[in-house]
Formats: structure tokens, sequence, C-alpha cells
């Protein structure tokens, strides 16, 4: 997700709480039952994607709107306009890319040693999962949904769908879309037993390219 689009999310939120319906309760200010739930609802909704329900934003968000009063929704007003900080100074996507990029560098490591000792087959699950996961960070980037409906289930999509829409909104182009359909391939190859169907060299080409795609499309 782009930061302007971010920062207009935030706003929105902020204004619902400074528009929120206060009524008098002696000395205090009680905010209108309406007014607090749909402030808090969309408030966690929106961090939670952001963040996770880990996060110390969340966490602390919601125990200030379990408050009906005025300094409630004051205090989690002040959450949201911190998170802004975090957004119009890049913070949140410097953190976000350094852990994905040490935990990208360990699994690509490890495939590599993989290869080094022969076991061709393991190396292409691992390095072909390690590009799926990269797909699922780009398509949060880019505000794009990584579940579908099956039924009455909520179910994840394939890597090849995830693939088609990150083409489709332009993270990267025509060229780099069957390279990485050719790099799934190998490894739904590896995962379902066909070890005859690609070779250690091909294994070797896609350690790189997958590498420099990473590297290279964020």
């Amino acid at each position: 997700m782009k930061s302007d689009e971010l920062i207009r999310q935030l706003d929105y939120l902020i204004s619902l709480a400074a528009n929120a319906k206060l009524e008098a309760d002696g000395s205090l200010k009680v905010v209108d039952y309406a007014d607090r739930i749909g402030f808090s609802s969309a408030g966690l909704s929106f961090i939670g994607k952001l963040y996770g329900e880990q996060h110390s934003y969340y966490t602390t968000f919601t125990r200030t709107m379990r408050s009906e009063y005025e300094s409630g929704i004051r205090a989690a007003t002040n959450i949201l306009q911190q998170i802004k900080v975090e957004v119009e100074q890049g913070w949140l996507y410097t953190i976000r890319q350094l852990v994905t990029a040490d935990i990208f560098s360990d699994f690509l490591e490890m495939s590599e040693h993989l290869l080094e000792e022969g076991y061709k087959d393991a190396a292409a699950v691992m390095i072909g999962s390690t590009l799926e996961e990269h797909l699922r960070e780009l398509c949060d980037t880019y505000k794009i949904q990584t579940k579908m409906l099956k039924g009455s289930d909520e179910v994840p999509k394939k890597a090849d769908t995830l693939n088609s829409d990150l083409k489709k909104a332009e993270a990267y182009n025509a060229l780099d879309q069957k390279q990485v359909t050719a790099w799934l391939g190998i490894r739904n190859s590896a995962a379902h037993g066909k070890y005859d169907e690609y070779t250690k060299e091909q294994v070797q080409t896609m350690y790189i390219g997958v590498l420099n795609f990473i590297s290279r499309v964020k």
C-alpha cells in the first residue's frame, strides 16, 4: 500500500474521532456509542492490517477504546497521529523491508548451501517458497488481496494468481511475470516429486534469478 493512501485512511480515521458526538456525564463527556463503535472498528481494522494484532499500537488502541469517555478516543487519536508520522517519515517501510530482507537472505543462504551439497530438490522448494512469500509481500505493498473465497471458506490465493495480479498492478513487467511462472513451475515439480523435470543447473539459475528479483522488485 502506498504512503499517500495510508495517510488518506489515517486522516479519515482521525476525522471520525474529531467528529464523534459527545454527551455530558457530570463533569465528564461520554462518546456517543455508535460513533465510538464505528471509530473503534475502523481503527482496529486499519492497525491490524498494517502492523498485526500483536503490535503495541493494536493492543494499546484496544485498551483505550474500552473507555466510553472522551479521554479514551483522544488517546486513540494520538496513536493514529503517531502512526501517521511513521508513514510520512518512511519509518514503517524501512523497518518492514529490513526485517523481510533478513528473513529472505537467511532462506536463500540455506538454499545455496543445499545446492552446494547436491540437494537440488530441497533447494528448489526452498527458493520457490521464498519467492512466493516475496510475492505476498508485494501484494501487501500494492494493496492486492492474497486470499479468496472458496465456497464459504477464505483460502490463500495460489502463487500463479498472485503473479498475475501483480503484473496487472504493474508491480513488474510481462517478462518478469513469465520468469516468475517458470520459477514457480520448478518449485511445483520439486514439491510433487517430479525431480526429472528440471536439472541442478536450472535450480542454480533459479537461485541467482530469484535473488536478483527480490533485490530489484520491492
